[in-house]
Order: C-alpha cells, then sequence, then structure tokens
C-alpha cells in the first residue's frame, strides 16, 4: 500500500462498522480529520467528544489546518473529554486539559469556555462525574466520539475487568496502563494512579464514532475489540454493537486483522 492510499474493509457483516486501513500515519491522520470535520460542517451546533493519547495528534493538527484554511469552523463546535488523571493540577503539563489546550484547542476558533474536560482537582469526584454526565445529556448528547484504544483494549479508561459501566466514574489504573503511560513522564512514579473517565454508556450513546489506532502494539487491541467476543475484559470490543462507528488503522495495527477484506 502506498503511503498515502486509504483502503476500506470489510468484514461481510451489515452491521455499523466500518473499517479504514491507511498506509501512513498522516494518511490516517488526514482521513480522520476529513470524517470529523466534515460532521462538523453539516451540523451548525456541534457536540463533540475527544481522547487524548498519541494516536489522535495528527488528527487534531490536521483540524487545526483544515481551521486554518477555513475549511472547518468551531465556533458553535462544544466538546467534552474522555478522561482525566486524578487527581491533577489542570495546569500541569501532563494533564489532559493542558494536552488539549497545546495541541487542538488554543490553535482553533473555539470559544474556550465550550470546551470541557474532567477536573482533575475536583474535591469530592463522585460530584464531578455526575455533573458531567449531566451537562452532556442537558447538551443533547455526543454528535461523534474520537476515541483511541489501550494495548489493553481500554477506551477512555476504561479498564478490563468484570462490568461495563455506565456513565463516568473514577477508575483504578492497571499497571499495563501506568507502564504504557509512563513513557509521557519523567518516570513511572510519576503516573497517577488513577482517573475520573466517561463510562461505556456515555460512548455507545454517540451519535457517531471514530476510532484511530496505529502502531503494531496496537495490533492485538484491535483483533480483539473487532473480531473478538463482546466482553468486558476487552472495553473496546462493546463497539461492535454501535450502529456508526468508524475505525481508522494504519497497517501495522491492523496486521491481525483475519474477517476483514478489502473491498
Amino acid at each position: 500500500m502506498r503511503e498515502n492510499e486509504v483502503k476500506a474493509y470489510s468484514n461481510g457483516k451489515k452491521n455499523g462498522v466500518k473499517v479504514f486501513v491507511a498506509g501512513s500515519y498522516e494518511a490516517l491522520s488526514k482521513k480522520a480529520a476529513t470524517i470529523v470535520a466534515g460532521a462538523i460542517s453539516n451540523k451548525p451546533e456541534f457536540m463533540l467528544g475527544l481522547a487524548t493519547g498519541t494516536s489522535p495528534l495528527g488528527l487534531y493538527s490536521n483540524l487545526a489546518q483544515l481551521c486554518d484554511e477555513d475549511r472547518v469552523d468551531f465556533t458553535n463546535v462544544t466538546t467534552y473529554n474522555l478522561d482525566e488523571y486524578y487527581p491533577i493540577d489542570p495546569e500541569n503539563d501532563q494533564s489532559y486539559r493542558y494536552f488539549m489546550n497545546k495541541n487542538l484547542f488554543h490553535k482553533i476558533n473555539i470559544d474556550i469556555n465550550k470546551t470541557h474536560v474532567l477536573n482533575g482537582k475536583a474535591p469530592k469526584w463522585e460530584d464531578e462525574c455526575s455533573a458531567y454526565d449531566a451537562a452532556i445529556e442537558a447538551a443533547g448528547g455526543i454528535d461523534l466520539q474520537v476515541l483511541g484504544i489501550g494495548n489493553n483494549g481500554h477506551i477512555g479508561f476504561n479498564e478490563p475487568g468484570d462490568t461495563f459501566i455506565w456513565g463516568t466514574h473514577r477508575v483504578e489504573l492497571t499497571e499495563s496502563t501506568i507502564e504504557a503511560n509512563s513513557r509521557l513522564f519523567n518516570s513511572k512514579d510519576e503516573v497517577p494512579r488513577a482517573a475520573l473517565s466517561m463510562g461505556i454508556g456515555n460512548i455507545m450513546t454517540a451519535k457517531q464514532i471514530v476510532l484511530v489506532a496505529n502502531g503494531a502494539a496496537k495490533a492485538k487491541a484491535i483483533k480483539d475489540a473487532l473480531e473478538g467476543e463482546i466482553t468486558p475484559w476487552c472495553q473496546a470490543s462493546i463497539l461492535q454493537l454501535h450502529p456508526n462507528v468508524t475505525f481508522i488503522l494504519d497497517e501495522e495495527a491492523a496486521s491481525t486483522l483475519e474477517a476483514y477484506k478489502a473491498i
């Protein structure tokens, strides 16, 4: 596959899952940005759910470029982020509020007061979570949710476990997630051990979902999410039931898929 190429794949089932495989991370990011920008352009008042992590960085860079070129307008967009470390100060350069300001919000024409990230310093996390759910519901729900995926199949900070948790909640991070995220900190010891995260219900009630993933480290999680059984031990597997979800992958992340064939 050429670097700038993006191919559509199907497993032959008539469900809401679409899969695109790109020849490079840049092609993946441009495809995702085109989908997100197109959705925003089709609705005057738009609710956009956002994710952090390295996978969406190219998407956000491309959205900023499209905004600079007047090809997408964020004036009437409201955003809600999936998650935030807990506890952490929003001014901390490892907080997700800082990440979003740096990598997207300060580069586009969005009203910063319309951007929402869970408060990592909330004195009562239960109140913060319930207020977040209420605000999303009052606003009419998420129109499009951007997702990444963890090496263990988590989406947001919904870690593998016995259940799918519906609403926004506090979660104790697994050692594998702490280890994976330690690359962004000076040391593993600095990674917070907990987070606040939208639940699976928040994600599944989004009208549209775009999941981006790149690299060989994500290949098993992608295979489990798309071709495995639906189980809370791979939280992303629930996306098989969503009526409108698009996976945009590079060749390495898609390398272990067997049922999906080019169309």
